[in-house]
């Protein structure tokens, strides 16, 4: 490791004889696992080997540092995305170098200490774990932990096998493997994933070596000492075993059924591994994340997860050359659960809040929403009093316009009425900033009618909130015809400034979340219609890894409302002059509506409610809709609602309604519950896989929607332009 030789990993001995390994590729703003890391790394470990040689006071320790502002990014999953079936050997034998090194490290005879200055998730924290004590800065803005599995991959540079030799097979995957859960430096000591903390970064390295000087003979991991038993016992243990056979059934039911490979093979893994040796156990893990890699789920899951999800967030739909931009006063025009939940998280990002209402007695019990909200976290020991009061205090409930003076930013959140919304913008634009933006939240009325109700259309624009606002991740800013780039910007940094994910689409009535979840409840209905079982509906629902039923949904969503917007949709189809075919869900609805059955708000829908809580299935169904003798296959079932918002998801791109596969593959997973293991409705086009043939893209999506084209009616049929796009090779816009 000369220094005219291009390396990875910097190897510095101090005079106390401390070796600091410092990960830095040259080429690259992150550390990843790529060749050079590898045999950078590979290299490294062989030169401790040499320096330390016979003598044994020639390397009293080593620390694994960081020069990037990310300590380490962990797996390279460009290269990932990349690789097919037949690079599974390439794969396999990639994942055992690269543990090769780290093992070889962590059996070094001397303490390794890793000192964590930032991010260390994935292959990250794999190297910290080889290491025999990790010290972390504690700046809440760094984050530890193993998320592979929302990426459909298992954690394959040895977490597996270390963290259920750490803390046992059930901890090991219900804390830390299973879910992908990323915790702060303090909640990673409280797990036992760190051990120490310092105060900033520039006393990580003094207090590593100071650990290594402390504790000169600390260098056998646990699993490594004579004498080692597993926390909790291995599988062989009449305790755990005993309890193993209900660990598959259990992550089913935490699955709902759904087929999400990484979980399956993160529980074989971890279990397999347990009954062998370390190095076989690493060798069983890497298999496993081999046949990950190399097939289309974890693909799927990268392109949204990451790839899709790290664009938007760094502004990929937002309009360049634009000063970024912070709203200070929010003035939020109705004090409703919606209106409520949006004062609430922009109190939590710092904005001063005027919450109004036609009453203030009203704005008062909007207000008493983030004081339930606050109240909650301190139970949970996630907040103060200090902090509720401090947030509580941005929020100043009011029936009064004049008290909006001095906004920057308003967001209208009243019922779903054009007059009404014009009528409340009206009332308060005398007194907000003249070039305040102004936002509507709705969910299907198209903004440029809307905005013909304010005085300045180019500053109005649409933030489609879901909810509950407080937990869900998502807003979708809808573009109207007037709104200009400046608006836009603001939108977007508005957004943000929340801690919410933006994604922009263009103007339409439902726009694209809402246009599209129709397709899916409408499905849903009319197989109820044609005779399919409804609890046959509701588990195929869950299998296809939607996080709700849908007729469940259904009930939730409210089929009163469901009326109003097929009404709206068909005058305005028919007012612009559009051929208009009704969805043969829209009959249940009305044979539902007419049962006096609505859903969940009124306690009767498809479902029986007893005090608020859903019961079973109405019994009253199989009147309203005799179940068939023949019923389709579940495999059918769960295709008809998938590839009806996919279908739909392909209209919206055609007429320019989205414009982007990244924000329609987030905005429909983050938004509308779109199964993530389909990496989102446009990845799900491009990333089909036929199970029988092997062919995946966009021509088998199509072989497969002509087929249910056949069996269940036309609206299966894709347009021409999609079959152009197949045919051309072409796919969507990122």
């Amino acid at each position: 490791m000369s220094t005219d030789t291009q390396t990875a990993v910097r190897y510095e001995r101090d005079a106390d004889g401390i070796v600091t390994l410092t990960l830095d590729d040259p080429n690259q703003s992150a550390n990843t696992m790529n060749e050079l890391y590898r045999s950078s790394m590979e290299a490294a470990v062989e030169r401790l080997y040499n320096e330390h040689g016979d003598d044994d006071s020639a390397i009293r320790g080593v620390v694994i540092a960081s020069a990037k502002k990310t300590f380490f990014a962990g797996g390279d999953l460009k290269l990932m995305t990349q690789t097919t079936k037949e690079n599974a050997p390439e794969v396999f034998a990639l994942a055992e170098n690269i543990k090769a090194a780290l093992r070889r490290l962590e059996l070094f005879p001397k303490p390794v200490v890793a000192a964590i200055n930032g991010a260390a998730l994935g292959g990250g924290l794999e190297i910290c774990l080889a290491a025999n004590h990790r010290i972390a800065v504690d700046d809440r803005s760094v984050k530890v932990g193993l998320p592979e599995a929302s990426l459909g991959l298992l954690p394959g540079g040895g977490g597996v096998t270390r963290t259920v030799r750490m803390f046992g097979i059930q901890s090991a995957l219900m804390d830390f493997l299973l879910q992908g859960t990323q915790f702060d430096p303090q909640k990673a000591k409280d797990k036992g994933l760190v051990n120490e903390l310092v105060a900033s970064r520039e006393e990580l390295v003094p207090a590593a070596k100071a650990w290594i000087k402390a504790n000169p003979e600390a260098s056998a991991q646990p699993w490594d000492a004579p004498g080692y038993k597993m926390p909790g016992g291995n599988p062989k243990s009449p305790a755990l075993a005993a309890f193993l056979p209900a660990f598959p059934a259990l992550l089913r039911q935490q699955l709902k059924g759904a087929d999400y490979p990484a979980q399956k093979a993160i529980l074989s893994a971890a279990i397999e591994g347990a009954n062998v040796d370390f190095d076989t156990a690493s060798r069983i893990e890497s298999r496993y994340l081999t046949n990950l890699v190399v097939n289309q789920n974890s693909k799927n899951m990268i392109q949204a997860f990451f790839f899709d999800l790290q664009a938007i967030n760094s502004g990929s739909l937002r309009p360049q050359g634009i000063e970024p931009w912070k709203a200070t006063k929010v003035g939020v025009l109705g004090a409703g659960m919606m209106g409520a939940g949006i004062a609430y998280v922009c109190a939590k990002a710092g904005m001063e809040v005027v919450l109004k209402d036609v009453a203030v007695e009203n704005a008062e019990k909007g207000k008493a929403y983030s004081e339930g909200i606050l109240d909650k976290a301190i139970s949970r020991g996630r907040s103060t009093e200090e902090k509720k009061a401090e947030l509580l205090g941005r929020i100043k409930p009011t029936a009064d316009p004049a008290d909006l003076t001095g906004c920057d930013l308003v967001i209208e959140a009243v019922f779903e009425d054009p007059a009404l919304k014009a009528k409340v913008f009206a009332e308060v634009a005398p007194f907000v900033n003249k070039d305040a933006l102004l936002c509507s939240n709705t969910s299907t009325l198209p903004i440029t009618q809307l905005a013909e109700g304010v005085d300045r259309p180019t500053d109005f624009i649409g933030l489609h909130f879901f909810s509950p606002v407080d937990k869900m991740p998502l807003v979708e800013i809808i573009t109207g015809k007037e709104t200009n780039e400046v608006a836009l910007a603001k939108a977007y940094d508005v957004v943000q400034q929340i801690r919410k994910t933006p994604i922009v689409v263009n103007d339409s009535r439902g726009f694209y979340t809402s246009r599209v979840i129709g397709y899916m409840v409408n499905e849903g209905m009319a197989m109820l219609a044609e005779g399919v079982a409804p609890y046959s509906i509701e588990r195929a629902t869950l299998m296809a890894g939607y996080p709700a039923a849908v007729l469940q949904l259904s009930d939730e969503l409210n089929l009163e409302l469901m009326a109003k917007i097929a009404k709206a949709t068909k005058e305005g189809e028919l007012a612009a002059g559009n051929d208009y075919v009704e969805h043969p869900g829209i009959a249940v609805v009305h044979k539902m509506l007419e049962a006096d059955r609505p859903g969940r708000l009124r306690g009767a829908g498809f479902y029986d409610y007893e005090d608020g809580k859903r019961g079973s299935i109405w019994a009253g169904l199989a009147e309203l809709f005799p179940v068939a003798e023949q019923q389709p296959p579940l495999e059918d079932i769960k295709d008809r609602m998938l590839f009806a918002e996919a279908l739909e998801t392909a209209k919206c791109f055609e007429e320019g309604v989205i414009t982007s596969a990244a924000a329609a593959n987030i905005g429909s997973i983050m938004g509308i519950g779109f199964p993530p293991m389909t990496g989102g409705a446009a990845q799900f086009m491009t990333g089909y896989e036929d199970k029988q043939t092997g062919e995946i893209g966009l021509d088998a999506f199509l072989t497969r929607a002509d087929d249910l084209a056949a069996k269940y009616g036309d609206r299966f049929q894709a347009t021409p332009w999609l079959r152009d796009l197949a045919a051309s090779g072409g796919s969507f816009p990122a």
